[in-house]
């Protein structure tokens, strides 16, 4: 079946199978940054920006994303280039594996909310897991990048 679709602000129309999920459907259209965690939707490592809220690729039938917008870190390079060196700074950068999911995460949040509070930014981020980290130099990366305007 054909979708059209804007990734990261280019429309395409893309033959799709029907039990075809947006994770692989990205990839083959170029979207390397997605990756593929778990396959459950625990991880979030799978994580894209869909009308600018953040989704799961993973259990995302690309045929839903029809006439969407889908949001990769592709899409946002000069924001995810910012919020990687606010990660670096607080040592919270370790093998990098989330960090395409994790900075469209925050850069969604951002957007939403205003002046989050700890436990907002928790709540906001409970989909991503780290499996190198204690969160806690992220925590404080995360702080610092939001206080930037």
């Amino acid at each position: 079946m054909k979708i059209k679709i804007k990734i990261n602000g280019t429309i395409k129309t893309i033959n799709v199978k029907a039990d075809e999920y947006l994770v692989d459907t990205l990839r083959n259209n170029g979207c390397v940054s997605v990756r593929r965690g778990c396959d459950t939707t625990s991880c979030g490592i799978c994580t894209v920006l869909l009308d600018g809220a953040p989704v799961a690729s993973c259990s995302y039938l690309s045929c839903r994303a029809d006439s969407h917008e889908v949001t990769t870190v592709e899409g946002i390079q000069e924001e995810a280039a910012l919020i990687a060196d606010f990660f670096g700074h607080e040592g919270a950068d370790q093998c990098g594996y989330c960090n395409p999911s994790m900075a469209l995460t925050l850069y969604a949040m951002k957007r939403e909310l205003k002046n989050p509070d700890d436990d907002e930014i928790r709540a906001y981020l409970v989909g991503n897991l780290c499996r190198c980290s204690g969160y806690v130099a992220q925590h404080r990366a995360i702080r610092a990048y939001l206080e930037v305007e």
